[in-house]
């Protein structure tokens, strides 16, 4: 070994034995494991000291773009497949339990209440869309009763925080029946960026990646003894399935959302004139709490 790998080594060392003494053992093998890993890209790569100003340089920027409505750290988290990496590895599989995927920026708490067949979009912009489906556990069992949270984009390819007129739109929650059923109107998910007119959209550029999302619609699911869902469904040949910028896709998630003229009848007899509307069955099973 050289002297100089000697001395890269040893400082490595002297950090990590320097969270020797954290009171709190998680914490501890954190910081030691994190200090490991960083030491050792800094070598691989053989960092530049100007490499090292302009990545500190990029995560100022990241935090004053931040927010109460923009949260630049998970954009950054999301393009960089840590969310999803982080979902996977905290929603193990189990049985046929619907997968997770992202929640993304966009979630808000106290979306508006709907009842069954009611329709969430709340004058945003879009096609009218039907979405049904059931919610049970593995074991086939109806869950009566389960939140479920949705949540979307509109044709425009905004959420309504986007806005500035602090508009509620494409959103809201529900629960399922007796049987564990759910169905409500929304509107057609369609494609749209991420906001990438900050540091991550530089990124991006920087990288020749494409900012654009997968369409999609977002699905919260909680009910007592099960675990919590966060998921989406995507749409059935949308071409950016395969390029989505944060990694969310799952192939068991791509839903057909089919289409029907106008004029044809709807599931609950709603009077759309002459405007094409489409329909999606998502059928949700929850995995026990815990589960493992």
């Amino acid at each position: 070994m050289s002297e100089q790998q000697q001395r890269e080594e040893q400082l490595t060392e002297r950090v990590v034995e320097s969270f020797g003494g954290t009171p709190d053992p998680r914490l501890k093998e954190l910081m030691e494991a994190l200090t490991r890993h960083l030491h050792a890209f800094a070598r691989e790569v053989r960092l530049t000291e100007k490499e090292w100003q302009q990545a500190i340089d990029f995560l100022t920027a990241t935090g004053h773009i931040t927010d109460g409505r923009r949260q630049e750290f998970i954009l950054l988290s999301d393009v960089l497949g840590v969310s999803m990496q982080t979902i996977t590895i905290n929603n193990q599989a189990y049985a046929d339990a619907t997968e997770a995927t992202v929640v993304g920026p966009f979630f808000t708490e106290r979306s508006p209440a709907f009842a069954l067949g009611g329709d969430i979009s709340g004058g945003a912009p879009g096609e009218p869309c039907w979405v049904e489906g059931t919610v049970t556990d593995t074991e086939g069992r109806p869950v009566p009763g389960a939140l479920i949270e949705v949540w979307e984009a509109d044709d425009d390819g905004l959420y309504d925080v986007q806005y500035s007129d602090n508009r509620v739109a494409a959103r809201g929650h529900l629960r399922t029946d007796d049987d564990g059923g759910y169905r409500f109107w929304a509107i057609t998910p369609t494609p749209y960026p991420i906001p990438h007119d900050g540091p991550v959209g530089r990124l991006l550029e920087a990288t020749g990646r494409s900012p654009m999302r997968a369409s999609h619609l977002h699905f919260m699911v909680e009910a007592a003894g099960l675990r919590t869902l966060v998921t989406h469904i995507f749409v059935r040949g949308d071409k950016r399935l395969s390029s989505d910028a944060v990694f969310g896709v799952r192939d068991s998630l791509v839903k057909e959302f089919e289409v029907r003229a106008p004029g044809s009848p709807t599931p609950d007899g709603r009077d759309l004139g002459d405007r094409e509307w489409s329909r999606v069955r998502f059928d949700i099973v929850l995995a026990p709490a815990g589960a493992a």
